[in-house]
């Protein structure tokens, strides 16, 4: 059967643990060959420019995710330890307890244009109104495959913006419907196609037409309900719900709690040729929505004592366009992960937004996050001390064991120590 509980994926070689996801996605010898050598500097000269070469992530799979009752290996494409590790690991205790409920918006993105010098607002907007079918059939014949396969320009909404110093903006707002694209050049073409016509409608000058990036009709809501005893027992859940409160009153603390979400976010959005920083400028943009910085992740206790952890944000992918379909490996990452659609895509990233979460706040209200991190990095800080990458993981558990029969934490003389032991 199908699943993504994989005992010990950790303790596998590289070779079976491709083994395994062939056997998983039903991937080819081809595909898998993908892993080895995926993007040429001849291709990534056609991607962006002036290229004199390529730069390699790391590329792992979090394993035990269950959402809405469907198995997912999660590939992640991530320079910091501890990350998947961390997600595989709560993956599994969420498993333990039902999975991960999951659910997106339709794929409504924003396009704006904004235009200054309108002298009589309500007149514009009246002219925009009586003019609004003439805009969306404008919009929409710039794209008539996505107005073929169910997208396009659906509706438009008219609001003001005034600046400090008094001056007054007339804003528009393109609602469209995505599909499975992301959409940015899409709606970009149509808020410029429009453009001439608005600044006809309420003579104002067009000064900025462009797509949004606070998605706030393109949101993704993930929750999760954990029995105490599969999490380390009722104390550490009454510290997550405190650390959750926390980060509720404190715009410091939200900001790091925030880009613990994100990191596994990003190492997906990466992973599957997404737009990261799309989706990092919506989720903080939302997080300030109530006029201050707040958590996009937030954990309390039910009437039973189970804890109960919910986020919502915009999420903005998609898994047609841009470079999910010119990068070999987002492609190739796709097919592992088996989503069918943009919103499939969206309900993963929630969930691994509040895994990960989860797994950071308990780390912290425990052990302190730097002990596992450690310990992960200790292979990182043995390369750096010298180590041949097939003595990196043997130099690494001789300086865990070290650090402990020392009553230290993990430390670069630690691990050149444990690198002058294991070369004797």
């Amino acid at each position: 059967m199908r699943t993504s509980r994989i005992k010990g994926f950790y303790n596998l070689s590289i070779e079976e643990r491709r083994k395994i996801l062939k056997e998983f996605a039903e991937l080819s010898e081809e595909e898998i060959k993908l892993f080895e050598k995926s993007l040429t500097t001849e291709l990534a000269d056609k991607m962006i420019e002036n290229v004199i070469g390529v730069f390699p992530l790391p590329l792992g799979v979090a394993v035990n995710f269950l959402i809405n009752n469907k198995d997912y290996l999660v590939p992640f494409a991530i320079e910091e330890p501890s990350v998947v590790a961390a997600a595989s690991y709560m993956a599994k205790v969420t498993r333990e307890n039902g999975g991960i409920k999951a659910e997106a918006d339709e794929p409504i993105m924003i396009g704006q244009v904004h235009l200054a010098g309108v002298e009589n607002f309500e007149k514009a907007k009246l002219k925009i109104l009586e003019n609004k079918q003439k805009l969306l059939e404008i919009a929409n014949s710039q794209d008539p495959v996505l107005v073929k396969f169910g997208g396009g320009a659906k509706d438009i909404e008219i609001r003001v913006t005034q600046h400090e110093d008094g001056e007054k903006f007339l804003v528009v707002h393109l609602l469209v419907n995505c599909c499975d694209a992301m959409g940015a050049n899409a709606v970009n073409t149509m808020v410029e196609a429009i453009a001439p016509i608005l600044e006809e409608l309420t003579q104002g000058e067009a000064i900025l037409k462009i797509i949004s990036n606070l998605a706030i009709y393109r949101k993704a809501r993930a929750s999760v309900k954990i029995n105490p005893e599969t999490i380390g027992g009722k104390e550490v859940v009454r510290k997550i719900v405190i650390a959750s409160k926390m980060a509720e009153a404190d715009s410091f603390r939200a900001a790091t709690h925030n880009k613990g979400i994100m990191n596994g976010i990003d190492a997906v959005c990466i992973a599957t040729g997404n737009d990261w920083r799309a989706v990092e400028a919506g989720a903080h943009a939302y997080a300030c929505k109530q006029g201050k910085y707040k958590p996009l992740a937030i954990w309390r206790t039910d009437e039973q004592g189970n804890l109960v952890g919910k986020i919502e944000l915009p999420i903005a992918v998609g898994i047609v366009g841009g470079a999910t379909k010119v990068h070999p490996l987002a492609k190739l990452n796709l097919r592992i992960l088996g989503v069918s659609s943009a919103k499939e895509l969206a309900c993963v990233l929630a969930a691994v937004g509040l895994v990960q979460n989860l797994a950071a706040l308990r780390a912290i209200v425990t052990e302190g996050i730097q002990r596992g991190h450690m310990e992960l990095h200790a292979r990182n800080l043995a390369i750096m001390a010298g180590a041949k990458p097939e003595e990196a993981t043997k130099v690494a558990e001789l300086a865990v064991k070290l650090a402990k029969e020392k009553g230290r934490k993990i430390s670069m003389d630690i691990v050149e120590e444990a690198l002058k032991m294991l070369r004797k």
